[in-house]
This record gives C-alpha cells, sequence and structure tokens, in this order.
C-alpha cells in the first residue's frame, strides 16, 4: 500500500512550485538551492565533484534516497555532463505520529561527481545543467523544481575553486564503507545485522531500498559477545534471500555517533516481518523513531490528576460493584471501621505498587507496555473471570467465606475481616485495570516516561484516589449516617450484586473469544462448570476431591495460551460494519495524502471505558450520518492482543493506553485528540466542517 502511497503522493498534493534558472542559484518557497563546484576552471575529461546545496525553511523537509513510509527524493536530471550517482549524506528521521521518513531539515548538500568531456577545447566553456525535483513537506507537502546551470572556463590545467573547502566538509558528512565486516542472520521478523564495534549504547539502520524494512519499526538493539545486534524488522517488500540488504548503520559509543554504509546478503531463513500472530513477540530493547512528545506535566500536577482519575474510577461499572460490597459491609458491622479501611487502602496500594512494579520491569527489559496491558494475555482474562464468577457464587450464598466478610481466600478472611478488606482492595483494583477515567491518561503518560521512583508515586497515587471513597466512610463517622440502616435487605442487596459480578464474567468470556476464539471460550466455560462443582463438593465436605477439581479448572485457564490458535484481534476490528476499516499506519498515510478526512479509534475489547463510548456515541445513527456526510473514513485499531504499532501510535500521542480517538481533518498538521468519554454531540463536533461564510451571512 505504502508502494502505491509514494508513487502518488505528489500528484496529489499541490500544485508544484517551479522556478526557471540558468544561474547556478535559484529559490522557491520552502528551499534555497545552489550548485557549488569543488573548480573554478576544469581540464577535459576532468572527473571533478559539484554539491547541489538546499537550504530548507524551518520545520520543513526534504527526502533521502529512500524516503521511508512516504515521500519522494530529490532528483538531478543533468544535461552536457556525465554525472555519478547522488552522494547522500547521513539523513535524520523524520516522524509523523506513526509515519516515518527518511530526510533532512535545515541545510543539505548531495554531492555528485561530473566528468567534463574529453573533446573539450581549452578556452572553452563548460556548461552543465541540472533539473533539480524535490518534495517539501511540513503539515502539507510541495513538488517544487528549479534549474540551475555551472559556467566554468575549461583550461589545460584545472584550478580547485573557494569552494573546494566546504566541499571537503560536506564530503566528511557522507557515510564511508565500514571498517569491519557486517553479517546478517536470519531473525523472527527480519533479520538481525550484528558488527564488532564495541561500546555500541545506541543503532539505527536506513536501508536503501523502500520497503527492505520497516521503517515505522523498532529496531532492537542487544550486545553480541564483544560486538552489537541490531534486529531490523522486513518490510512491505522484503528481500529475497542472496539479495543484498544494503545501507547505512549509524553507531553511538562513548567517542561519538558514526555512520557507516554496509551491505549484506539476506540469508536463507529470513522472517518476512510483523505478522498478526507474532507482533507480540518479546524484545531486548526497543528504541523506537516514533518518539514520545515530551510532557509538560510536573510531578506534582501528574499525582493530583492520578488522584483525580482514581476517584472517577470508582464509578465505573467495574468497579462500582465492589465499592458497593464494602459499603455493605459497613452497613452489616457496627463499630469502627478504620482498621478495614487502612487495610482495604493497603490491598489496593500494593496491587498498583506490583503493576507499577511490574511495568518498570518491562520497560527495563525494553518492551512498549501501558495500562492495562495484562489484559492482552487471555490466561490473565480467564483468571480474572474465574475470580470474578467466585465472588458471585458467594454472593449469592452458595458459599461462605467467612462470617460478615466478604473478600476473598477463606483462610485468611476468617482473621478479624482485616484479610478479607485486604484482598477485597486487591480486587477493586484488578478489576479497575480494564477502565480508564478522565485525567488518568496525562498522568499514565507522564509516569510512564519517568524514573521509577516518579512512575511509583503516580501509580499509588492512582490508588489512593480509587481507596479514597470507602477510606472516607471508614473514618468519618457522619459519612456513614449517609448509609442506610441494616435490615433484611441487605441480604436482597448482596445477592442483587452477584449479578453485576456474572455479567462481568461474561464480559471477560466476550474478550477472551476475541483471543483464543470458540475453542477458548469453551475451555473457559468448561472451567467455570469444574469451579462450581468443586464449591459443592467443598459442601458435601469432600475437600480433597474439592482441591483436585478447581486445581484442573485453573490448569484449563492457563492451557488456553498454549492450547488454542488465537484469532487474529486486528482482521476483527471492522468485522460486521462496513463502514469501518482496519487501522493500520499504512492506511492513515495514503488518506491523509489524499486529503480525506480520518477519525481513527484505538480500543481493545477488554476496555470498558472503549465499549461504552463506542455504544453511546460512535454507534449512534446520528454519528455514522456525520461521518457519512462530511466524507470521513472511520479506521478502527484493536489493541486486544498486544500490537508494537498501536502501542507506538498511542506513545506518540502521549497515551499509555486505550481508548485514544483522534481526528484528521483535510490538511490540518495535527490529529484532534477527543475525550476520552464520548458524547455523540462532541464527535458530530468533531467531524463537522465549520460553516462557510455564504452560510454564517
Amino acid at each position: 500500500m505504502l508502494s502505491v502511497l509514494r508513487l502518488l503522493f505528489p500528484a496529489l498534493l499541490a500544485a508544484p512550485v517551479i522556478a526557471f534558472a540558468a544561474a547556478p542559484e535559484a529559490s522557491t518557497e520552502h528551499v534555497q538551492a545552489r550548485l557549488v563546484s569543488s573548480q573554478s576552471t576544469v581540464a577535459p575529461g576532468q572527473r571533478f565533484t559539484v554539491a547541489l546545496e538546499q537550504v530548507i525553511k524551518p520545520h520543513w523537509h526534504t527526502y533521502w534516497v529512500n524516503p521511508g513510509d512516504s515521500g519522494q527524493a530529490t532528483t538531478i536530471d543533468w544535461t552536457g555532463a556525465q554525472a555519478g550517482p547522488l552522494q547522500w549524506p547521513t539523513p535524520s528521521i523524520q516522524a509523523i505520529g506513526p509515519i516515518v521518513n527518511y530526510g533532512y531539515e535545515g541545510r543539505a548538500a548531495l554531492l555528485v561527481d561530473l566528468t567534463v568531456p574529453a573533446d573539450a577545447k581549452p578556452g572553452a566553456r563548460f556548461q552543465p545543467q541540472a533539473d533539480v525535483k524535490w518534495l517539501v513537506c511540513k503539515d502539507v507537502c510541495i513538488p517544487e523544481q528549479v534549474s540551475l546551470g555551472l559556467d566554468l572556463a575549461v583550461a589545460a590545467e584545472p584550478k580547485a575553486g573557494a569552494d573546494a573547502p566546504q566541499i571537503d566538509e560536506w564530503r566528511a558528512a557522507i557515510p564511508k564503507p565500514a571498517p569491519f565486516a557486517v553479517k546478517l542472520q536470519p531473525a523472527p521478523q527480519g533479520v538481525r545485522l550484528s558488527g564488532p564495534t564495541a561500546g555500541v549504547t545506541k543503532a539505527y539502520f536506513f536501508a536503501d531500498a523502500w520497503g527492505a524494512v520497516a521503517h515505522s519499526a523498532p529496531q532492537p538493539l542487544t550486545q553480541d559477545g564483544g560486538g552489537w545486534a541490531l534486529d531490523i524488522p522486513a518490510g512491505d517488500e522484503p528481500l529475497k534471500a542472496g539479495q543484498p540488504l544494503s545501507g547505512v548503520v549509524v553507531l553511538t559509543t562513548a567517542s561519538g555517533e558514526q555512520a557507516w554504509t554496509v551491505s549484506a546478503p539476506v540469508p536463507e531463513g529470513a522472517g518476512k516481518g510483523p505478522g498478526p500472530a507474532d507482533l507480540s513477540a518479546p524484545v531486548t530493547e526497543a528504541p523506537t523513531p516514533v518518539a514520545a512528545p515530551e510532557s509538560d506535566l510536573g510531578l506534582l500536577p501528574a499525582l493530583a490528576l492520578a488522584l483525580a482519575g482514581g476517584l472517577i474510577l470508582n464509578l465505573m461499572p467495574c468497579v462500582f460493584p465492589v465499592l458497593s460490597i464494602k459499603a455493605l459491609a459497613l452497613v452489616r458491622e457496627e463499630g469502627s471501621h478504620k482498621a478495614e479501611g487502612l487495610a482495604y487502602t493497603a490491598g489496593v496500594l500494593a496491587s498498583f505498587a506490583v503493576l507499577a512494579a511490574v511495568l518498570i520491569a518491562l520497560r527495563a527489559g525494553g518492551q512498549q507496555v501501558g495500562w492495562g496491558f495484562q489484559f492482552h494475555s487471555p490466561v490473565f482474562v480467564l483468571v480474572v473471570a474465574y475470580l470474578l464468577f467466585l465472588v458471585g457464587l458467594n454472593l449469592s450464598g452458595f458459599f461462605e467465606f467467612g462470617a460478615g466478610v466478604t473478600g476473598l481466600g477463606s483462610g485468611l478472611a476468617a482473621k478479624q475481616g482485616l484479610a478479607g478488606s485486604f484482598f477485597t482492595g486487591v480486587l477493586a483494583a484488578v478489576v479497575a485495570t480494564p477502565c480508564t477515567a478522565p485525567f488518568m491518561g496525562a498522568a499514565l503518560a507522564f509516569a510512564l516516561a519517568q524514573p521509577a521512583a516518579v512512575m511509583l508515586a503516580v501509580f499509588l497515587a492512582l490508588g489512593l484516589g480509587l481507596a479514597l471513597p470507602f477510606l472516607v466512610l471508614a473514618f468519618w463517622p457522619a459519612a456513614q449516617r449517609w448509609l442506610p440502616r441494616p435490615g433484611a435487605w441487605m441480604d436482597t442487596f448482596k445477592q442483587f450484586l452477584a449479578f453485576p459480578m456474572y455479567a462481568a464474567v461474561v464480559w471477560l468470556l466476550w474478550v477472551l473469544a476475541q483471543q483464543a476464539g470458540a475453542d477458548g471460550v469453551a475451555l473457559a466455560l468448561g472451567g467455570l462448570v469444574l469451579l462450581a462443582f468443586g464449591l459443592w463438593l467443598r459442601r458435601a465436605s469432600r475437600s480433597l476431591a474439592s482441591a483436585v477439581v478447581m486445581t484442573v479448572s485453573f490448569a484449563l485457564a492457563f492451557s488456553v495460551a498454549t492450547w488454542i490458535k488465537p484469532v487474529t484481534a486486528a482482521a476483527q476490528a471492522a468485522a460486521g460494519d462496513s463502514s469501518v476499516e482496519a487501522f493500520s499506519a499504512e492506511r492513515l498515510a495514503e488518506l491523509r495524502a489524499q486529503n480525506k478526512p480520518v477519525f481513527v479509534n484505538l480500543t481493545a475489547a477488554w476496555c470498558i471505558s472503549c465499549l461504552v463510548n463506542e455504544r453511546v456515541a460512535l454507534s449512534r445513527p446520528e454519528v455514522k450520518d456525520a461521518f457519512a456526510k462530511a466524507g470521513v473514513v472511520y479506521l478502527k485499531g484493536d489493541w486486544t492482543r498486544e500490537d508494537p504499532k498501536i502501542t507506538a501510535v498511542l506513545k506518540a500521542h502521549g497515551r499509555s493506553g486505550v481508548p485514544l480517538y483522534l481526528y484528521y481533518a483535510p490538511g490540518a498538521a495535527e490529529a484532534q485528540v477527543l475525550p476520552q468519554i464520548l458524547t455523540p454531540g462532541l464527535v458530530i463536533e468533531a467531524v463537522s466542517p465549520p460553516p462557510t461564510t455564504a452560510s454564517r451571512s
């Protein structure tokens, strides 16, 4: 798809700006161009160097020989001289959201060797002409073209020009052949490029040929003995075994940065790029060219936003039933509840501390993870479903964990209720993770980019916000007066609270269906039956048999990951709705190049906030009508199973998890980021074109 984009890109954009001149210098609106010669006079048959210098308008860029995901390389057509190939300085990465391009900003000099005709006569003039074309981009891209020329005297003895030192300086910026041998080995998603240079702390490979590598994918760096190794995912047009993979590798060591040209044949067995089944493969380090925007939040604002987000989580459908259970315990039991409030808070904070520690460890290992990452695992989804099923059976009166205690773990819950309160706090934290509340996005994005201590502080603030309502009820007797008086209604209400738990189990099984298909759901249902059977055996005083049966049920949960072939989440992103397309960075780039309005919905089946937004806003007829009237293309990205490409988009927009809603208006430089809680009016207002002058009058 990107190959089509590259071919059509210039034709889909604004009309070219053309300036014709035979002089060595010419300017367009965005670029000043000139030819610079290393010679003031030339000799017949002489070969010498000429530079095309481009001074580019701030915030605009031109492109390298391989422009990356989109764009077009600069070209020069010569007349009146024999010209060698263009010699390109090392490019920089131009990242726009999920799109990664290679090019130049500020000032660039492309070198070319010209040969004077052998039959040129001393005293004549050597006047080569160059038709130069480039694509210059910012938020829009504009093809530009100039005609440049040189007028040099032909002499028996050549003479260096005043710009020769500048040519030498520019030549030094051209990558040289590597003074070491590189090796290519097969890798699951492409190839592994390795070399003997010691002490490399950062590396990146720019492929000469478009499509040979995935430009927007991370290139994990590892240490390979005394050298380095770079895993390079294959692109849309991967090379075949035996074909040379050539390009520029940039290595950073303690002595600085050095670029080298390298080439090696592609080995047999090289991977074909990140397909749907292997996108979650772990990597050791994942430096990605799609950089996250620097957050302008400080620590105190991030802590405040996390506290507010955690407080709002209590109103989410995944957490509210658990809070109701604890409130019911306050109504049932008279006396002080401060100890229970502290135990509940400790359970919540401990869970968020563990979650932060896991994220810190994964980040240290190079993985890109975000909020709710654990729900990418079908095993975790099924274990949580079992947990909520057990809680529902307890609330329904099928079995009791201990008198006056609502919690998890019969042995722990019997200890004066504090263990029950602690583990109910753990349960609240577990069921809160698939939800995203307002204010959380900015705080979590800030936290995930900070050192471990700051990240832990933000996560604990989020947990404190989640625990705060019950903590207030436990420590403030006046607040307890707002609760209804004890009575027979409490048993009925307790049994009623079982049904939100059962509903959550149904939802989790639906999530599992997206991840592991119908067979995975069948295993899960079998496990639930075994759980219920094990509890029945327990009531019948067959404890050993009960333990065996329940152990088998949890064994089924872990078998989901190994027995079931996962369903491709991306293939289901737009299933059942012809007006929705599956999201990809390539499709987004293509649509933006066509100047079409695009709405991007990054979601996950386990994200309750996402599902609510789709039901109450994005699926509404009036919203669909507004999309149709404005010609909006709706792209939906599914993060149910971990997808590094979607993770990169989230990170590029300062988010650590879904939902993320982006609207790209025609011609807009950046996407409009919509709130995490949608209404039909918000979406319609975002995609509706502004009124014209005529309509306002």
